[in-house]
């Protein structure tokens, strides 16, 4: 079963269109043993993204692609009894050079999290893959400026997202966000350009940032918004997929590869999105001296 991906002028299909001309890359897909998972990693392959390495039982994954007619083609399949050890073992394929990307297939995001962040097995590179205190937000700012830099932006804008647009002591958002600015002036987060505190409105809406007579460069015209905590962000992301009906694309960043991270609840094209996404971070990283 290959599912053609419906396509139009958006985003994704600018996203689409940047992997056309770039190899497959090798792809260790954490026990993809449901339909949605399996059939995921089958179409990105269909669409040129990843050569799929599938970790996991042979026997269920042969037995689910038979039953829901997916055909497997030629894709590599690493035999292992469990998700743990599929986990384990995807992240072993990296470690080995035999795969540049992790895709998290029908287990738990936890479980798959824990075997790229284990401290002898894993694939930390010096940077946090989570969030919370203002260090974390360095990392999440740097990595967001690398990311939109591997799709051809060349200085993206970043807008530090508060509840108001003014430095407020009581305030720990907009102290945050002052100093990930002064931060990006002083060399210590490279590649954009940085402004906030700033409220959702005026970063997103250039009349807005007028009226209250905010001067930013960022100011209605941001490349990457960054929420101040985890609640604001998930908060953000849910209303732009299901008000704005906005694509979205599961990406964990800070390990030594990009780790494609999907709900099981996401679209085929959300699933394909975050392959192409991962692709383009991918080749990015190929031509970095070092990497």
């Amino acid at each position: 079963m290959t599912t053609t991906v419906q396509t139009g002028t958006g985003k994704y299909e600018k996203i689409l269109e940047r992997c056309q001309d770039l190899e497959p890359v090798p792809t260790a897909v954490a026990y993809p043993c449901d339909e949605t998972s399996l059939a995921g990693a089958i179409d990105a392959a269909a669409q040129g993204l990843i050569t799929p390495i599938l970790v996991g039982p042979e026997a269920t994954i042969r037995e689910i692609a038979r039953a829901k007619r997916i055909d497997l083609g030629g894709a590599a399949i690493e035999d292992v009894p469990d998700s743990r050890s599929a986990a384990a073992r995807a992240v072993a394929l990296v470690r080995e050079g035999k795969a540049e990307l992790v895709m998290k297939g029908s287990l738990h995001s936890d479980e798959i999290l824990a075997a790229v962040i284990a401290k002898e097995t894993g694939l930390r590179a010096g940077r946090r893959l989570s969030h919370v205190f203002l260090e974390d937000k360095v990392d999440i700012v740097q990595n967001a400026i690398d990311l939109a830099r591997s799709f051809g932006v060349e200085r993206p804008k970043v807008a530090i997202l508060a509840a108001v647009e003014s430095v407020n002591s009581k305030m720990p958002a907009t102290l945050d966000a002052a100093a990930l600015c002064k931060m990006a002036d002083r060399g210590q987060i490279k590649g954009g350009v940085l402004d906030g505190p700033l409220a959702f409105d005026n970063a997103i809406s250039r009349e807005a940032a007028d009226i209250k007579k905010i001067d930013s460069e960022v100011a209605g015209d941001p490349d990457i918004l960054v929420a101040p905590d985890l609640e604001a962000g998930n908060m953000l992301a849910k209303q732009l997929s299901f008000l704005a009906n906005a694509d979205s694309a599961g990406l964990v960043l800070g390990a030594k590869v990009p780790v494609i991270l999907t709900s099981r609840a996401d679209s085929l094209r959300a699933r394909i999105a975050s392959c192409a996404v991962a692709v383009l971070v991918a080749h990015a990283r190929r031509r970095q001296p070092g990497s």
